[in-house]
């Protein structure tokens, strides 16, 4: 295989979901660097919306909301939230900002929130769509007083005298510095620094200077009357803060072991730029290290990566796109639901016997050629009220989905499929693939896609 083809390969993989059904007449013969500057061209900005229409704003805790309201208002929280979720896998299956969207994608990872209220879900999807490849400083910023987040770790609770501690304690762990580099105290002192910081029903931010402890704080080795925006400009300052961040990005992007001399010299550079995002991944994909072997083909698609990918290579109508929201939920990823705080753990974490077997066979499954015989992990706010088991399979056994053959045919005519659909074919066995193929395409594609081999990119 032509050396060109692997890295242009690989870079769609890396900085998108792969390529897309139209890209494949000149993924061979395309310049890297044209597909780099491809990749960072920015389109206007479209903000992900739902359509559900808000009901009345009953406040879901009001004593004095009946029980049939609460079910009402649960019931449009769940379909737009879906709604969300869907639009969010679209954009990443549609969009030409490939870019854009995969950093989305990573950042939903990292700023992790799981909540009920979609006006603060969208809130929040948006900023970090927005800002993606911008700055880190004003992505934190927003992030931070975003009410999605305020509420998701409780500083609506963190008031003067009675501080909370979760929101201050996660900024430091889990977005800019990680362990080891603050002390409990910081984290309290920060928490007073933090007091005060809630937003109001419509999802503005709100500084409740009556709730805000006013004293002297201490914090990692300063000394001030601090007030929030003080303690996240005092992070951003200390350089564990970007070798944090770029140490995150690069085992998304580029491998999961990290390279400390690499990784040493971004982050020195990241820091430099003033943490600008976007000038950090040209650094990466423009250097020959991010191309070397050793980075292409090892790591495991996440169930998001599979799906989109899939839908970019595979055009696709689906009738019912909201049965592919089950897909995510018993794959382990559903957009907007992430197991904690900590977001989605990566890798090896995303197989085991049961997911293996469901991944290899969804190309037969929404190809129509075998029904799906799957059950949820039992995790019932997850489960979209159904209780039973048997109620979801009965209800989501089949998107409806059609694919154009045709399409793919006439791209992929006088061209090895695998080529174009498996990121590092050398381990893959041909023999087997053609085995259960007759000389068709589309049996070519659903079994190089039902491969171990396309489980990684």
């Amino acid at each position: 295989m032509v050396a060109s083809l692997i890295n242009n390969k690989h870079l769609l993989w890396r900085a998108g979901f792969g390529p897309r059904i139209e890209q494949v007449d000149d993924l061979k013969n395309k310049n890297i660097k044209t597909i780099i500057k491809e990749i960072f061209n920015e389109e206007n900005f479209s903000p992900i919306i739902y359509e559900t229409l808000d009901i009345e704003p009953i406040e879901y805790n009001d004593p004095k909301a009946t029980a049939e309201q609460k079910r009402e208002i649960q019931k449009v929280n769940q379909k737009q939230n879906n709604e969300l979720n869907l639009n969010f896998l679209k954009k990443m299956t549609t969009s030409n900002e490939q870019l854009r969207e995969k950093m989305a994608f990573f950042w939903h990872g990292h700023f992790a929130t799981r909540i009920n209220n979609p006006k603060f879900n969208r809130q929040l999807l948006n900023i970090i769509r927005e800002k993606s490849l911008g700055n880190f400083k004003e992505l934190l910023f927003e992030v931070s007083r975003s009410p999605a987040m305020l509420n998701f770790l409780n500083n609506q609770q963190n008031k003067k005298d009675h501080p909370n501690e979760n929101f201050a304690r996660e900024v430091m762990e889990l977005f800019t510095m990680g362990r080891g580099n603050y002390t409990e105290t910081d984290i309290r002192e920060a928490a007073r620094a933090f007091t005060g910081w809630g937003y109001d029903k419509e999802g503005h931010f709100l500084e409740r200077k009556k709730q805000h402890d006013e004293g002297t704080k201490t914090f990692l080795g300063k000394t001030g009357n601090f007030t929030g925006d003080d303690v996240l400009n005092i992070i951003l300052e200390q350089k564990a803060t970007a070798e944090f961040i770029t140490t995150k990005i690069y085992t998304f992007f580029v491998n999961e072991k990290p390279d400390l001399k690499i990784i040493k010299t971004l982050s020195e550079n990241f820091y430099q730029s003033g943490y600008d995002i976007k000038k950090l991944m040209i650094e990466i994909f423009s250097n020959s290290w991010f191309y070397d072997q050793k980075n292409i083909g090892n790591r495991i698609k996440s169930p998001t990566e599979l799906f989109a990918g899939m839908m970019r290579m595979l055009p696709m109508d689906i009738q019912n796109p909201e049965n592919i929201t089950v897909y995510q939920k018993l794959l382990g990823q559903m957009l907007l639901y992430p197991p904690n705080v900590a977001g989605w753990p990566n890798g090896k974490s995303w197989i085991d016997s049961s997911t293996l077997m469901l991944r290899l066979q969804i190309p037969q499954i929404w190809s129509g050629l075998r029904p799906m015989e799957y059950s949820a992990k039992e995790d019932d706010d997850m489960d979209m009220g159904m209780k039973s088991r048997e109620a979801l399979n009965k209800s989501f056994k089949n998107p409806n989905i059609t694919i154009d053959w045709s399409k793919v045919d006439k791209a992929l005519a006088q061209k090895k499929a695998e080529d174009y659909l498996i990121v590092n074919t050398e381990s893959l066995d041909l023999n087997t693939v053609k085995q259960f193929s007759d000389q068709s395409t589309k049996m070519n594609i659903i079994n190089l896609m039902s491969t171990p081999e396309y489980q990684l990119m």
